[in-house]
């Protein structure tokens, strides 16, 4: 079978502006959260074309959801998400997360 190709506007879904985010910048690390499928290589070539930039490396984390309780007092957990940690090449910057 094999895995579902992904089309690279579907890997990326939103960055994240946290001041672990806003530290990292000045290393040219960003963070965006991506789709739970997504490898290291769908996500490089997404954030490459989303943003005309180049990609050195990628580091891949699952986050596991959130423990929480409903009105009722009944415990849940909310569904776990995957942070992608992007470093681009030197002399490259994306305008989205300046001035934050």
């Amino acid at each position: 079978m094999g895995r579902q190709q992904l089309h690279p506007l579907q890997v990326v879904h939103r960055p994240l502006i946290t001041e672990k985010g806003t530290r990292l910048s000045g290393d040219n690390k960003y963070l965006f959260e991506v789709t739970t499928a997504a490898n290291s290589m769908q996500v490089k070539s997404a954030i490459e074309q989303a943003f005309n930039v180049r990609v050195t490396k990628v580091n891949l984390l699952n986050m596991k959801g959130k423990r929480k309780r409903d009105r009722k007092g009944r415990p849940y957990r909310e569904a776990g998400w995957k942070k992608a940690i992007v470093t681009l090449a030197e002399g490259d910057k994306l305008e989205l997360f300046e001035g934050v």
